[in-house]
């Protein structure tokens, strides 16, 4: 009987620097993750982001050429750059996980897999901006000096009550009980 007791707290030792072992990867394995920063440019230079390891942006830089585009294109170069940015951040979780803990371990292939199903795909190449419903979209200078302007519509008023006789408690069209 006495060699089943050694044997079991040989294989409970065992165990216990297995499990020690393993945590000082993931460890190792986390603080690398939270190093991980990349940093993507437009094209043209003129955007240039920088993502940390959760998407978030930590810097933002515009060359001073961008103040020359419409800022709708701007805003899409931005978000496409954004995008291609975070896109880049699996493929460095996945070097982060394969240098410490290995890619084998279910625990990794799940988060690998949640990386890659959060953060978006490379963009395609730069498309026009998408025009949502409703968006107006001011145009000056000599290239757009054939492009119509259209003044943004108002909203109908209700129409103007003149004098105390109209007075109704419970209409509060113009907006305010308070009269």
């Amino acid at each position: 009987m006495p060699d089943d007791i050694s044997a079991t707290e040989r294989m409970v030792r065992e165990w216990q620097e297995r499990a020690t072992e393993k945590a000082e990867k993931f460890g190792r394995m986390q603080a690398q993750i939270e190093q991980i920063s990349v940093t993507e440019s437009s094209r043209d230079g003129a955007v240039r982001v920088t993502v940390g390891s959760s998407g978030m942006i930590e810097d933002l830089m515009l060359a001073e050429s961008a103040g020359n585009r419409p800022m709708a294109k701007l805003a899409g170069e931005i978000m496409r750059t954004v995008q291609l940015a975070q896109s880049k951040l699996p493929e460095r979780m996945q070097e982060a996980a394969a240098s410490t803990v290995g890619e084998g371990d279910e625990a990794v292939r799940h988060m690998l897999g949640q990386a890659k199903r959060f953060f978006p795909e490379p963009p395609e190449e730069a498309e026009e901006p998408s025009r949502h419903p409703g968006a107006q979209e001011r145009r000056s200078g000599p290239e757009d000096a054939g492009a119509q302007q259209r003044e943004p519509s108002r909203p109908a008023r209700p129409p103007h009550r003149s004098g105390p006789d109209d007075f109704d408690d419970e209409d509060f069209s113009r907006g305010s009980f308070l009269r």
